[in-house]
């Protein structure tokens, strides 16, 4: 698994904004699968961040989520994306393809539940509606 694999869905949205944000700096390989750099972040100093392609786990960064342990963080990610920008797109466009598709399917099924509304008394409509409301309740409670 590579590094973006690791990485829970809010340090990748995150990291690919402080790539997009221009937070990282100092970008340098210094292994045949290791980069090192700086990133601007919420502290006054910037992170040092170490990031191991070939064995993600080893990758490093001194802020306060990852210091000392051996998670992703959003500043890795950055750092990634800084070595790696195709990636960044294809990501980018991974999701923009997504959230397409995700609309789409929205509307079709807004489509199919105005067709079936449409198609109902006002007694049915009625019915449907308190059946509605008592599971939202139970749902609830």
């Amino acid at each position: 698994m590579g590094l973006i694999d690791l990485a829970s869905g809010n340090s990748l949205w995150r990291g690919m904004e402080y790539y997009e944000g221009k937070k990282v700096f100092s970008v340098k390989q210094t292994g045949e699968s290791e980069y090192e750099s700086m990133v601007n972040g919420s502290s006054q100093k910037p992170y040092c961040v170490v990031i191991n392609i070939d064995h993600p786990k080893k990758s490093k960064c001194t802020c306060p989520f990852a210091d000392g342990r051996r998670v992703i963080c959003k500043h890795m990610v950055a750092t990634y994306f800084s070595v790696f920008p195709k990636e960044a797109e294809r990501i980018n466009k991974e999701a923009e393809e997504y959230e397409a598709e995700e609309e789409k399917r929205w509307e079709e099924e807004r489509k199919e539940i105005e067709k079936y509304v449409n198609s109902l008394t006002k007694q049915e409509l009625r019915n449907a509606l308190i059946c509605y409301m008592m599971e939202e309740r139970e749902r609830r409670y």
